[in-house]
């Protein structure tokens, strides 16, 4: 059984060795070897973090920038999926802010996609970006349960 807090200090080692290796395995297109350990702390920074706990080690976590309630990442170890950790982190993550949230996710990502657009998320619009081409995602109201 999981649990979601808020994240520690100490949830960081196990943090950001979560989001390199998931990144590694997710983003195969791209050059892997550019990512780095210390990634999640540039890419988190200011952001409120929510953390998945099994037996108190880390699990997954989601990260928000609050001011726009976008969601910058939703990770959870390849070990972990397919237990809802996602959508408790996701459902959590809602309590916390306000509608509409928004979200940017890679076109080829599509394990993503459809995991948002089950929760509900509507496709609002398309760009490029440094990674590839990227759809903009948002939920105007509570995430459909599975």
């Amino acid at each position: 059984m999981a649990i979601i807090i808020e994240s520690r200090d100490a949830d960081l080692p196990h943090l950001r060795e979560l989001f390199l290796n998931e990144r590694r395995r997710t983003f195969t297109e791209q050059d892997i070897s550019e990512f780095e350990l210390d990634d999640f702390d540039k890419q988190t920074q200011g952001e409120y973090i929510l953390t998945a706990l099994v037996n108190n080690i880390p699990v997954g976590f989601i990260s928000i920038w609050m001011p726009n309630n976008f969601i910058h990442h939703l990770y959870v170890d390849v070990k972990h999926q397919g237990q809802n950790l996602g959508t408790e982190l996701l459902k959590a993550a809602i309590l916390k802010t306000s509608f509409p949230i928004t979200l940017k996710c890679l076109v080829n990502n599509i394990k993503a996609i459809e995991f948002y657009t089950k929760k509900g998320f509507i496709e609002k619009s398309r760009g490029n970006s440094s990674n590839g081409t990227y759809i903009l995602l948002e939920l105007t109201k509570d995430i459909k349960q599975p």
